[in-house]
């Protein structure tokens, strides 16, 4: 399915399962029909399964927005104290489209008790009646696994899915990849069709050389992250210049923001510090994922960095903030950079990278391969530092309820054409009958 496509059954007022494969441009439709609802002056609830994704969006998670926090289940009791919270009511009787972005990484449990928060709100429907818009990949990132708690399911394994009656929307187009070579792989991985010579192609990226070696390298491991990013910035020689967050608002929402926002509370930056744009900002030259380095600081104290593409651009503070009914709940302001010589695969997800050194070799979890080699828009774009044979995988699961969601798109394409052409008959049927 196109994205034109996927916005005509958007607009039709459709529940609707967005996927496809990363570079799909399923972000980028969700914000064109966020903006369209704002003009229609539709009240919609932005959200996402983690703090990252949700601020790709402008929004929060859906457990801040549901007022279920960290729970995965209640009882009867306890979502109808869910429900009376005053805010949590208002929020939800108001809101006619809600929209959970990230929804892999949503667990059929948690997805089912949000359900359940809204029909306490709202009355008996699927979710209240509301609109729902569902959007992501299950290629990607799973659930994570808490301690002491059963493995979680995939949300489509919800009552609360099924009972929904989503249009799948499917969509097929690639805004991302542009290299041949690097969508074959990716291809490969989520048919779990990984050859001898996929394997061979990526042991070929071991020995790259990418440009300047300045590039952001994806860890499966927070604690290699931060070592490396601490360890490479004591390198360079200097002073430090520190920039402070600002934080304004409702304190669970702003912490809600900071947790997601890849911009850090403190940030510490040293000229020739390698960073990553954290937010985007097309008319300066920049978006969430643009690599850069420090090449010192203007007057005003703001840094100056020269991206890969040799843009020179002045970085002056930007802020991200979470809006209700026209009404700021909160706000936190901060330098749209971050130390990039290093992140995690899990916060890399939702973001393009103009290069990047991926070390899979202590990968854990499936599709922990495909998010790190989607990142990037080329296979010339990457160098591995190695990769074990899980980093290769996917939920065997998936495979199967992939193939069923293709046919579903596909059912919604034809019926719609078939509505489209009957529509047209009709209509030349009533010229041929006389009038009265």
């Amino acid at each position: 399915m196109t994205q034109k496509e996927a916005f005509e059954i958007l607009k039709a007022g459709h529940n609707v399962y967005l996927t496809g494969a990363a570079g799909s441009g399923k972000t980028y439709l969700l914000n064109e029909y966020i903006e369209f609802l704002r003009k229609k002056k539709t009240d919609v609830g932005i959200t996402a399964s983690t703090g990252i994704a949700a601020t790709h969006l402008g929004g929060i998670t859906i457990h801040s927005w549901a007022g279920i926090g960290i729970s995965r289940t209640a009882s009867d009791k306890e979502v109808r104290m869910f429900a009376a919270n005053r805010r949590v009511a208002k929020r939800l009787a108001k809101t006619e489209t809600l929209i959970i972005d990230e929804v892999s990484m949503l667990d059929a449990a948690r997805l089912s008790l949000v359900d359940r928060v809204a029909r306490a709100v709202r009355g008996k429907e699927p979710f209240g009646g509301m609109q729902v818009v569902l959007c992501g990949d299950f290629f990607q990132l799973p659930p994570v696994a808490n301690e002491n708690e059963p493995p979680p399911q995939f949300a489509y394994r919800s009552t609360a899915w099924e009972e929904l009656g989503l249009k799948v929307c499917y969509l097929d187009e690639q805004h991302r990849h542009g290299d041949e070579k690097l969508s074959e792989v990716l291809n490969a991985i989520r048919r779990t069709e990984v050859n001898e010579s996929i394997r061979i192609r990526l042991r070929g990226r071991c020995d790259a050389n990418l440009p300047n070696g300045r590039v952001t390298k994806l860890y499966s491991h927070n604690a290699d992250v931060d070592a490396e990013n601490f360890r490479e910035l004591q390198r360079l020689p200097g002073e430090e210049v520190n920039y402070r967050m600002e934080t304004h608002g409702v304190p669970a929402i702003v912490q809600s923001l900071k947790n997601g926002c890849l911009a850090p509370e403190n940030l510490v930056l040293k000229k020739d510090a390698v960073v990553m744009f954290v937010k985007n900002n097309f008319e300066k030259g920049y978006a969430n994922g643009t690599l850069g380095r420090v090449v010192g600081f203007s007057e005003e104290g703001h840094p100056r960095v020269i991206t890969l593409k040799g843009r020179n651009i002045s970085v002056s503070p930007e802020s991200w903030m979470v809006e209700e009914n026209g009404k700021r709940l909160a706000k936190i302001t901060q330098i749209p950079l971050r130390l990039a010589w290093a992140i995690t695969i899990h916060k890399s997800q939702g973001i393009t990278l103009d290069a990047a050194l991926i070390d899979l070799s202590a990968a854990f979890e499936r599709g922990m391969g495909y998010v790190a080699l989607s990142r990037v828009r080329t296979l010339d774009g990457m160098k591995l530092l190695g990769f074990n044979e899980k980093s290769l995988e996917v939920h065997p699961e998936i495979l199967e309820f992939d193939a069923e969601l293709q046919r579903k798109s596909e059912e919604t394409v034809l019926a719609k054409e078939l509505g489209r052409q009957t529509g047209g008959i009709r209509s030349r049927f009533k010229r041929l009958i006389p009038s009265d």
